[in-house]
């Protein structure tokens, strides 16, 4: 077989086994359901280890530093964030594998378990993270979008920046406790919604409660009112940005779409509230 054939085919052996391991890892901070479900896909990756190394002659570690940052991922990102986040990979060597199917034809086998099985098996996960998703959304949208063009609006119509940071915290907090008993009235009223109302309220309302911090905590920094008002822009863009990847990864929607939705209506009703603000303080004729 050719040298360079079998250097590809080593690095495929390196993969599966760094797989393999990675999922006996988590399968043993998994409950039982998921456990089993871990197991099967380690066994599965062995078996592809296997089936290269039949054609390499030799045994290939695993990639250390990868499996680790898999675990760690899946650990404290959620096990679902992680196995996709995974998923993803292997869909890239999916696409190495067809390349090298004239040459080695079995590999057809483990193309159609890489595309059947192992998906199939990662969406039966269930997670409390991605039950409760929903109620997280409507937290950081409502606290994003009415908390920015608030912010923008007092801005301009206050002029200092502690003041706007009292009064930021005042419209935060009372906002968040109001969205989490609108959700939990919101999803006791759902027929068929497999969720905890009062977990659903609590996600939503703490979920807020963060965003607001976060987005008043330039004005605490001593900063001038606009470029707090600036800093605060650039934070909401990036938690935006965090949050949707997270979304986008585990529940294999679009990122793009999703981001760039968010951040046109946030950026717009700050606009919009900003210039609202300008309007009120010449209205009032209100000197800063």
């Amino acid at each position: 077989m050719e040298k360079d054939l079998i250097k590809i085919l080593k690095k495929f052996q390196k993969d599966e086994i760094t797989e393999h391991h990675t999922y006996m890892m988590l399968s043993k901070i998994s409950g039982e359901n998921n456990k089993e479900t871990l197991i099967k896909l380690a066994e599965s990756e062995f078996s592809h280890y296997e089936f290269f190394k039949q054609y390499t002659k030799c045994e290939v570690k695993p990639n250390c530093f990868r499996a680790k940052k898999n675990y760690f991922m899946a650990k404290y990102f959620g096990l679902t964030f992680g196995l996709k986040a995974m998923e993803l990979g292997e869909q890239k060597a999916q696409k190495n594998y067809r390349g090298i199917m004239e040459k080695v034809p079995e590999v057809q086998k483990i193309l159609e378990d890489e595309e059947n099985h192992e998906i199939d098996v990662v969406d039966l996960l269930k997670e409390e993270k991605l039950v409760y998703v929903s109620s997280i959304i409507l937290g950081l949208n409502d606290a994003l979008i009415e908390l920015t063009g608030a912010l923008a609006g007092y801005t301009f119509a206050l002029d200092d920046s502690k003041v706007i940071a009292m009064v930021g915290l005042i419209t935060g907090i009372a906002a968040s406790l109001s969205m989490g008993a609108s959700e939990y009235l919101s999803s006791k009223a759902e027929k068929n919604s497999n969720k905890n109302h009062k977990r659903a309220a609590i996600y939503t309302g703490i979920t807020y409660m963060i965003t607001v911090f976060l987005l008043v905590a330039p004005f605490l920094s001593g900063a001038t009112p606009y470029m707090a008002l600036f800093l605060t822009l650039v934070t909401g863009i990036s938690i935006i940005f965090v949050f949707n990847y997270y979304v986008a990864v585990a529940t294999g929607s679009s990122f793009k779409k999703r981001f760039f939705e968010m951040t046109f209506l946030s950026l717009g009703i700050a606009t919009l509230s900003f210039v609202v603000g300008i309007f009120i303080k010449n209205l009032l004729g209100i000197d800063s």
